[in-house]
């Protein structure tokens, strides 16, 4: 690739809130460049993920090639569509690195949110072109001069600097790539430098092996290259590379300033490391990238399969799900009653139920995952410092000196008028204020310090619920301080169910030992013997409830005689039943575990 083609390339990726119209200006940018044929062409076709398209969300970033004529020249333009909701940060953080433009997308009706102020930083960080573009400008309840003062107050933009569009319709998209070949910058011409790459995703080819994202920075890469990872400082043979458009497309060679993908026949998923930088064995860069900020996980909860004989295909499916998720880290656990499984480690509690409902449907397997907690360390009476994430793994109270949980800075911005609202809540989830500022004239950026064990679950629910869906909620982890944590055992029959098992703070542990008996009571149908549910810390007693057997009569027929013939049908099954209860095991439905977590939380 000569140096004025390389001038012709535009590498830029949309960051937004999320629901703000990423995905379906994606789309509009495929349909006027001609990528999509428009007979095939449907909603949200960067979200090839069916799970995508049901929820309305991006959940992995997509990169595709486009191409547009400006001027009777030909550029090449590189998009790269990002997730918004806050627990896929990552993913944003992985397409920024590849990017030299991004477009900070922001709904005319909503404003600007949490996601929006977070994503522009990030891009700021990475020293990013930023153009600045309000969507959804052909709605009725659009405020654009709202939002244009908005991103003025905060973001110091102009309104001559604002590009205004509708991605559902198409009204000004024309512009907005014109504006992107000008105002763009190219990426650097260093063809004859060695070669250097930065690895941003990545997915698993049954009969391919592992796809790699790269995006050339330096030099040139052929196929039949021996590429050096630094990081993982292994060696690989290029057996095919090309582009993506959106379909991938074989190409010979990849230069500086292409984003595209590599195979060199990688079976393994865990050799791969996000970040990692690509250089020529022969004639490798000096200074390799630093990699990516590992992101540590925040919400942990243990997988099991439902049926013990699907260990072996979670075990596979896990691995191979890692490889285009690399946020998601897990290890091996074993609960008694649930057999053997994984105790992982998400981002979030979207995340969470993303990973299992892709592990369901991707892998066909059935799965149980119990009642998510997050890191705590715990410092020992010998001075020993641990970290748990498990009720189960939890050590004796007696040789615990304190508990430390994990905290966050939430900004959450939220329309003046349901700040005192707001404020209630934090309060109720232990939350301490740390500042407010104006953003224009109806909206506040309020800032909150909280345990992430009170935000990870309902939290940015109850923030919609309060503004009617004018707030919105960014957080990100700040460090430990002490607490107070119990641990609540569930028992049924007597017997400790440790699936069920939960820590919470000391001041709502009735509460929540309430909600899980009452909760337990409704999901678990009845036996032929009495079921007795209840919640303990240590050998106390909390919180108890009782499911009454299922009632046979057995004199039914006795239509006459003495009163003593039916006593003794009654004490004979009196006994059945007490024997039963015994030797009985009580069914609980797989979904038990998920509706406890959402009825305690």
């Amino acid at each position: 690739m000569t140096a004025d083609l390389i001038d012709k390339i535009r590498n830029f990726c949309i960051i937004a809130h999320i629901d703000h119209g990423k995905s379906t200006l994606a789309d509009r940018f495929l349909q006027i460049t001609g990528a999509i044929d428009k007979n095939i062409m449907a909603e949200q076709i960067l979200d090839s993920m069916e799970l995508e398209r049901e929820r309305g969300i991006t959940i992995k970033a997509k990169a595709v090639r486009l191409s547009f004529n400006y001027q009777t020249q030909n550029y090449i333009l590189n998009l790269i569509d990002t997730p918004g909701h806050v627990d896929f940060t990552y993913e944003v953080t992985k397409s920024l690195k590849a990017a030299e433009t991004a477009i900070l997308l922001v709904d005319a009706t909503q404003g600007v949110e949490a996601q929006t102020v977070a994503n522009f930083y990030l891009a700021l960080e990475n020293n990013l072109k930023i153009i600045p573009v309000i969507n959804k400008i052909d709605l009725q309840s659009a405020d654009i001069e709202r939002t244009a003062s908005q991103l003025y107050d905060i973001f110091g933009f102009k309104k001559e600097e604002l590009s205004l569009i509708s991605a559902k319709s198409g009204e000004g998209v024309y512009q907005l790539l014109e504006r992107i070949v000008k105002e763009a910058p190219p990426p650097a011409k260093n063809i004859d430098a060695p070669l250097k790459a930065i690895l941003f995703d990545s997915f698993f080819d049954p009969y391919k092996g592992v796809i790699l994202f790269v995006r050339i920075f330096d030099g040139k890469l052929n196929i039949g290259d021996d590429i050096l990872f630094m990081h993982a400082n292994k060696v690989y043979r290029v057996e095919e590379l090309g582009v993506f458009k959106p379909q991938m497309q074989k190409k010979e060679s990849l230069a500086c300033g292409e984003v595209g993908y590599i195979t060199c026949n990688l079976k393994d998923p865990s050799l791969v490391d996000m970040g990692d930088t690509i250089t020529l064995a022969s004639n490798p860069t000096k200074i390799p990238f630093s990699g990516y900020k590992k992101i540590p996980p925040m919400v942990f909860c243990s997988i099991f399969p439902t049926y013990p004989k699907d260990y072996p295909i979670l075990k596979d499916a896990i691995e191979k799900l890692r490889l285009s998720d690399p946020s998601f880290v897990y290890e091996p656990d074993n609960l008694g009653v649930l057999g053997y499984g994984f105790r992982a480690g998400f981002l979030g509690l979207l995340h969470m139920e993303i990973v299992k409902e892709r592990l369901e449907r991707e892998f066909n397997l059935d799965l149980i995952i119990t009642a998510p907690n997050v890191m705590y360390k715990i410092k020992k009476t010998d001075g020993e410092i641990i970290d748990i994430s498990s009720p189960h793994k939890l050590p004796d109270f007696s040789t615990i000196d304190e508990i430390l949980e994990p905290y966050v800075k939430a900004t959450i911005i939220v329309p003046i008028k349901d700040l005192e609202a707001l404020c209630e809540l934090a309060k109720s989830k232990r939350g301490q204020f740390i500042k407010m500022d104006y953003l224009g004239k109806d909206r506040l950026s309020v800032i909150f310090q909280l345990p992430l064990s009170e935000v990870i679950v309902d939290f940015y629910d109850k923030i919609k619920s309060i503004t009617r869906g004018y707030g919105s909620l960014d957080y990100e982890f700040i460090g430990y301080n002490k607490t107070e944590i119990v641990k609540i055992d569930i028992l049924i029959n007597h017997k400790k169910i440790e699936a069920f098992s939960l820590l919470v703070h000391k001041e709502k542990m009735e509460i929540k030992a309430r909600a899980i008996v009452e909760k337990l009571k409704e999901l678990i149908p009845r036996q032929l013997f009495e079921v007795n549910i209840q919640a303990a810390i240590g050998s106390r007693i909390i919180a108890s409830e009782r499911i009454s057997a299922l009632k046979k009569n057995v004199t039914a027929k006795c239509y006459g005689g003495d009163i003593t013939r039916k006593r003794k049908l009654w004490e004979r099954q009196k006994e059945g039943k007490k024997k039963l209860k015994q030797i009985g095991n009580v069914s609980v439905p797989d979904n038990a575990f998920l509706e406890v977590l959402r009825a305690t939380f």
